[in-house]
């Protein structure tokens, strides 16, 4: 199953979106985690090494790959956990020498679903930026409308749309049984213990 999981940062989407990644690979599939954060300072160490904790004893293998998921390599038989669309744009959109593609939304869209035809069990996890009233600056206007872009794109393609606010859990698309089982999933494992 393909699911997508939006909703703000640091309200408890990576964790929720491990569980689910595992819940798909009970039956011995192999379990990867795709990180795409290319980390710029202190604090995005911070965010990788929590990260890295809460993965730990999980069976994940990590797959770095800060760009070109066209060319990614893994078994695809197995169950994913993309962490995160948000960083995989900046990181294509934004280069370190100051170039600026500004069509890079286009291509990662079309990456991400060939990948999740490919795998056809992924969770894409990615950050919700656009219910702030404050204007942007042309740049970061341009990154949050290429955010949407992908955003809608997966999830028309994903076969379930989670939205996770605070820790609380809501499904906005896919089967009314999906629903109630993911819904059960964050209620009895993540639910109470979302580290947020």
């Amino acid at each position: 199953m393909n699911i997508f999981i939006s909703g703000g940062c640091k309200n408890g989407k990576s964790y929720y979106a491990q569980s689910l990644a595992k819940l798909q690979a009970e039956d011995g599939r192999p379990l990867y985690y795709v990180a795409t954060m290319k980390p710029a300072d202190e604090e995005d160490q911070t965010r990788i090494r929590r990260h890295q904790k809460e993965r730990e004893g999980w069976g994940f293998e990590t797959i770095e790959q800060s760009g070109n998921i066209g060319g990614m390599e893994a078994d695809f038989s197995g169950s994913f956990l993309f962490d995160s669309v948000t960083a995989l744009l900046s990181n294509e959109m934004f280069h370190r020498d100051g170039t600026i593609d500004r069509e890079a939304h286009l291509k990662i869209a079309e990456e991400l679903v060939q990948l999740a035809e490919k795998s056809g069990n992924i969770v894409f996890v990615s950050d919700y930026l656009y219910s702030d009233a404050v204007k942007y600056d042309e740049l970061t206007e341009l990154y949050r409308k290429g955010l949407a872009w992908i955003d809608r794109r997966l999830a028309k393609k994903c076969d379930v749309v989670i939205e996770v606010t605070f820790g609380n859990v809501r499904v906005w698309k896919g089967s009314e049984e999906d629903a109630q089982r993911l819904k059960r999933l964050a209620d009895s494992e993540a639910g109470p213990v979302f580290p947020i």
